[in-house]
């Protein structure tokens, strides 16, 4: 049996993955047109990211998950050590992400490559960092918690889910989460292509 806490895990892994690659698209299709992407489109994805996984998704999993898993075993400890690590950093490498952006916006062409190497490589990060989790942790979290453990996380995880997993945003996020179905393309939104 799946736990809930880790089909929801996966369902926000998958989210993000899509929002990810979503900018990289954008992104390469706007450099073959060559036209600037539309940026009010690309910082409401980074503000979904930045909002979301880097703020509510890791801390769920550095701050309940994984000390349970710490409690049950010292099977993969230096692993999620590093998977902390990373969490940390995320809110960093955002920022940086996002500053980019700001200045191909503001300064022009001239700094699309350098937005478009940092987007990539933050993109390669954390899609390797999900793909760990999900090859290392959640297995290992299924062998070693017990009943209670599970009963704890998966109420813990049932609260503020994301809403690109098919749940209804918090209020004050609602007009974020239009915009983004709205103006962004498929896979995520409903938008035209670019």
């Amino acid at each position: 049996m799946t736990h809930a806490t880790v089909r929801i895990i996966r369902q926000e892994h998958a989210a993000l993955a899509a929002m990810l690659r979503s900018i990289i698209m954008l992104l390469e299709q706007h450099r073959r047109k060559g036209t600037p992407p539309d940026f009010a489109a690309l910082r409401a994805m980074l503000f979904y990211v930045d909002e979301f996984p880097e703020k509510r998704h890791h801390r769920k999993e550095s701050e309940l998950l994984f000390p349970k898993l710490r409690a049950r075993t010292p099977i993969s400890r230096e692993l999620m050590d590093r998977l902390d690590n990373d969490h940390a950093w995320g809110e960093r490498k955002i920022r940086n992400v996002e500053h980019a952006m700001l200045a191909f916006e503001m300064l022009g062409d001239s700094r699309r490559a350098a937005f478009e190497s940092a987007m990539g490589q933050y993109v390669d990060f954390y899609l390797n960092h999900m793909a760990i989790e999900e090859r290392e942790i959640l297995p290992l979290a299924e062998k070693v918690l017990t009943p209670e453990d599970w009963r704890e996380l998966d109420e813990a995880f049932g609260r503020n889910r994301d809403p690109l997993t098919g749940y209804r945003p918090e209020r004050e996020y609602e007009a974020l989460f239009t915009r983004i179905v709205n103006i962004v393309p498929a896979p995520i939104g409903l938008g035209p292509a670019a």
